[in-house]
Formats: structure tokens, C-alpha cells, sequence
């Protein structure tokens, strides 16, 4: 079912909700349409316990004051990282917020897909589901085309969350959107990650320069920090990445066999709870973020967040893909659905 404070279907975009799902099993997410975002995911642990796995806050002000985190949002236009905060298409170039050093992150400064208010239409009240939907015009934070895009969440039978993107555009313009959520299957009590196991079915990542820009050619994760063909403890390669520009964990990694099919695409697993999450993707790469440059943060219910408190499995097309046609695309046309 969903449950939130208001009856319409459609709702104004100039007001903030929370919205309640509750799935067939019990699982429970909390959302809200600043950002299309989650806060809050309830799961039961091995032990009956119910565990919030994602990091959080508690009001929409410390979300806007710590939007730089983008904790559980909606990412876009693009996510990741545009090199020179700029692009061209069909010989025009397009200027964007240089908002990570001289480069574009996440769709940009002030109007942001995590930023702004999308509408919601309520979802089937038997299906545990809601819809957002935002309306982003023609050279929002710099990027062409006026662009419809829709977010469904839904919480399925099988103890999943599902999240659906669309988006339809009137011109060519780039779209890689993705979801941000720390994810911390202890219950984001304020422990590190170290002790969860990691699998993404990967075996290239995108080497990068010291801003975290893709060079170019594809390398293989093998004997690398980066190999977790097989489940693998975080804490160990955090540390051998600790003084490396990513600080930890900061990795796009190609996914093996990549045909745009929904597919398995990872684990993430704590070893002493029980709790195991499997990530499901159509898209190429995988975006892991151990969190190592997240300041301490105080999140839900006064819980201080250390750095490496909550790693980040962002699904999604390749960071710069703008500015290498070896990747595949993130140019959407008119009449193309995203």
C-alpha cells in the first residue's frame, strides 16, 4: 500500500511530501518527492530486528544543507563527472556549472535533479508504488532540450525496491541518471562499512586522472582493489586505495556482458546480520563510492556518519561518456525514450 498526507492523485510541485510504502513482505520505504529520494528503507535482519539500511536525515532542511552528499537521491540530468564542465553537440557547445573543481558533477549546482520538487501521482494503491515526475527545460544548469522524466519506486513481492527511469526529450541532450543511497546493511548505527562484502560482476573499471576523469581505455580489474568478481570484505581495499585520489572507493566498473537486459549485477552483503542485497541493473557500469570523502555527518536521530559509514552502488552509464564516443552513449533524441 501507500500512504502519505494528502488524497490527490497528482499533487503540487511546490510542496514537500513524505511518502510511506509498505510491500507484501513488510519491507518498508520512506520517500519524498525533494529529489525523488529515499530516506528510509526497513528491512528485517536475520534476528526479527528492523534495520534502516540507509543513510539519512531527519529533516528536508539538512537534506538541502548537505546536498553535496546526495544522500538517497535521483541523480541527473547526468550523473558523475562531465570533464571541463562542458560539451558539445552538433557544433554547439554547452556550458555547465563547474561544480567539482574545473569539472560537472551530478547534474550540476542549483537546480539539480536532487534539488528540485518533482510531483508525485500515487501509485496503484495495491501495487506499493509512487511515481515522480519533473519537467526540466531547455538549458537547465546549461543542458539542451526540454526533458520529461518519471521515476517510479516500487517495493515487489520478492523483498525488493525497484526503481524505474524515463524520460523523453524535444532535442538532443545527454541523460545517465542513477540513485544515490548510502547503504549500510548494519542499520547506520555509525559503524564504517569495513566488514561488508562486496560483488559486482565486473571485470574492466574506467582508470581515471587525478580528478577522477576517465583517461580513456578500459583496464582490467584483475590482481587491482578493484577486482570483487568474488565476494569480498570493503575495509581491506578502502585502505589500499586510502591515499589515492578517490580516498578509498570512488570506481566506475564495467559490468561483464553488458546487452541494456535488466541483469544481476552485484552483492552487497553483512557478515554478521544476515542481511544480503542483490543489485539489478540495465546499465553498463556500476559506480562504487566507499563514502571516503564524506565529512562526519550527523544523520537520523542525532547518529554521527563517519567517513566509509555507507558505500554507494550508483548504476549507471560511464562518468565523461560525452567525451568519448568508445563509451556507450548517453545522447537521448527526439522520439528515443530513455
Amino acid at each position: 500500500m501507500i500512504a502519505d498526507e494528502t488524497t490527490p492523485a497528482e499533487e503540487s510541485p511546490d510542496a514537500s511530501r513524505l511518502i510511506e510504502l509498505v510491500g507484501p513482505t513488510g519491507l518498508r520505504a520512506e520517500l519524498t518527492n525533494h529529489g525523488a529520494r529515499l530516506t528510509r528503507l526497513l528491512v528485517p535482519d536475520a534476528g526479527g530486528r528492523t534495520l534502516d539500511v540507509v543513510l539519512g536525515f531527519d529533516t528536508l532542511a539538512e537534506y538541502e544543507t548537505n546536498h553535496g552528499l546526495y544522500f538517497g537521491a535521483t541523480v541527473g540530468r547526468v550523473a558523475n563527472r562531465i570533464a571541463g564542465a562542458g560539451f558539445s553537440i552538433d557544433g554547439v557547445q554547452y556550458t555547465l556549472a563547474a561544480n567539482d573543481g574545473a569539472n560537472h558533477l551530478h547534474g550540476g549546482a542549483s537546480r539539480s535533479f536532487d534539488r528540485v520538487v518533482w510531483n508525485v501521482r500515487r501509485g496503484n494503491p495495491n501495487a506499493a508504488s509512487v511515481e515522480f515526475r519533473y519537467s526540466s527545460l531547455h538549458l537547465e544548469e546549461g543542458f539542451p532540450g526540454n526533458v520529461e522524466v518519471t521515476v517510479t519506486y516500487r517495493l515487489t513481492g520478492e523483498s525488493g525496491l525497484r526503481i524505474d527511469y524515463e524520460a523523453t526529450t524535444d532535442r538532443r541532450t545527454p541523460v545517465n541518471l542513477t540513485h544515490h543511497t548510502y547503504w549500510n546493511l548494519g542499520g547506520g548505527n555509525g559503524e564504517r562499512v569495513d566488514d561488508h562484502r562486496l560483488t559486482v560482476f565486473a571485470d574492466r573499471f574506467t582508470p581515471t586522472n587525478q580528478d577522477l576523469i576517465p583517461l580513456g581505455p578500459l583496464s582490467p580489474v584483475d590482481r587491482t582493489a578493484l577486482d570483487f568478481k568474488n565476494p569480498t570484505a570493503i575495509g581491506p581495499r578502502i585502505a589500499e586505495l586510502a591515499d589515492s585520489p578517490s580516498i578509498g572507493l570512488d570506481h566506475n566498473l564495467v559490468l561483464s556482458e553488458w546487452d541494456s537486459t535488466l541483469r544481476w549485477a552485484g552483492r552487497l552483503e553483512h557478515p554478521r546480520n544476515g542481511l544480503v542485497m542483490d543489485l539489478h541493473t540495465t546499465e553498463p557500469g556500476v559506480q562504487v563510492y566507499s563514502a571516503g570523502s564524506m565529512p562526519r555527518t550527523v544523520g537520523k536521530d542525532g547518529v554521527v556518519y563517519p567517513p566509509f559509514g555507507g558505500i554507494c552502488l550508483e548504476a549507471q552509464h560511464f562518468p565523461d561518456s560525452l567525451h568519448h564516443p568508445e563509451y556507450p552513449s548517453i545522447l537521448l533524441g527526439p522520439g528515443e525514450t530513455y
